[in-house]
């Protein structure tokens, strides 16, 4: 498995477990058929954001960033229907909408708070979106499946 597959891992392995200890997640990535350094997996725990907090039971576990809720949509009907073109340059996704829809449609990939994805500039009718070093276009593009999905 490489990079990106470890780190959909960990991120599906602390959603699905109470994690408690960095050598309990490497013990369930290697069930998952992945091997990684105890350095290799603290990195990419700080990387994603991953940071150990209160279980509400006395004790600790690894828990996800928290996502923000998100407030009524200013775009009509789903921003899915407002992306018209995506093309890829230089390492970056240009995504294209009808005018005044860009900012909503980046907002919405900001506060998924995907680590795939660094960051976004939006317009008026066009949102530059750049990925994270070392992060595929097949990568960023099935984030924003499950961003949209």
């Amino acid at each position: 498995m490489n990079r990106e597959q470890r780190l959909l891992l960990i991120e599906r392995l602390v959603r699905q477990n109470a994690v408690t200890t960095q050598e309990e997640l490497l013990m369930l990535m290697e069930g998952a058929g992945m091997k990684c350094t105890q350095a290799t997996l603290s990195r990419d725990l700080r990387q994603m954001g991953i940071s150990r907090g209160f279980d509400g039971r006395g004790g600790y576990r690894y828990l996800l960033p928290e996502r923000r809720e998100e407030p009524d949509e200013p775009v009509p009907g789903r921003e899915t229907e407002a992306i018209t073109a995506m093309t890829w340059a230089k390492g970056m996704l240009l995504i294209k909408t009808p005018p005044g829809f860009a900012p909503a449609v980046a907002i919405k990939i900001d506060r998924a708070g995907r680590y795939e994805i660094a960051g976004t500039v939006a317009g008026d009718d066009t949102i530059l979106l750049i990925p994270r070093d070392g992060v595929s276009n097949e990568a960023v593009e099935e984030c924003l499946k499950t961003i949209f999905g």
